[in-house]
């Protein structure tokens, strides 16, 4: 089986308040090429955005600000 592996950064955060479980959105960009890594990432995937609605306040919490993430697409048999 078949993946894809990309890398993004975290480039916006915006938590829940009043009423909510907790959590938030959470808004991923692919990396530029600001290290050697990266620019192998940034050649193949410049552009691109994955936006979540995270209501686990255990899981938003990983996503640090600016903090780099590898995501895996990888097909359901």
């Amino acid at each position: 089986m078949s993946k894809v592996i990309a890398k993004f950064n975290v480039d916006e955060l915006t938590k829940y308040g009043n009423g909510c479980v907790g959590g938030g959105k959470v808004v991923l960009m692919p990396v530029i090429g600001n290290t050697e890594e990266n620019k192998v990432f940034w050649k193949y995937t410049p552009s691109g955005k994955i936006e979540m609605q995270i209501d686990n306040p255990e899981a938003y919490k990983q996503f640090e600000e600016m903090g780099e993430f590898y995501v895996t697409f990888e097909k359901v048999e």
